[in-house]
């Protein structure tokens, strides 16, 4: 059974830091596209980063560009998203995804695997 475990989501004050994590159980993903998704409350799911294969492209919505990280561990078979200098906009739920063929790496409806998502809130 393939599974997507997200954690390190929390409770931050503007300006801070986190590490969120998401390992996949049931088979190796490692070659595979990995996405970061965030849902607002009151609001739908956005894209936020993609990892294309074996670290090879990364790709940020416009607003996390200069500030969220995207990056993988093969071996670990877990990919992460640092989220630098929060903002109380980027308060959300965060899910990461992963497609299974080269769908488009921003489209929510390409995913084929999801996590359960982790909260992350930043305080002004």
């Amino acid at each position: 059974q393939v599974r997507l475990v997200e954690s390190g989501g929390g409770l931050v004050q503007a300006g801070g830091s986190l590490r969120l994590s998401c390992t996949a159980y049931g088979r190796n993903f490692s070659s595979n596209t990995m996405g970061w998704f965030r849902q607002p409350p009151g609001s739908g799911r956005v894209f936020v980063a993609a990892i294309r294969r074996r670290n090879v492209n990364a790709y940020y919505e416009d607003s996390v560009k200069d500030r969220f990280s995207v990056s993988r561990d093969a071996a670990k078979n877990t990919v992460y998203l640092q989220l630098n200098n929060l903002k109380p906009e980027d308060t959300a739920v965060y899910y990461c995804a992963t497609i299974e063929g080269d769908g488009d790496y921003d489209d929510a409806d390409e995913y084929d695997y999801w996590g359960q998502g982790t909260q992350v809130i930043v305080s002004s």
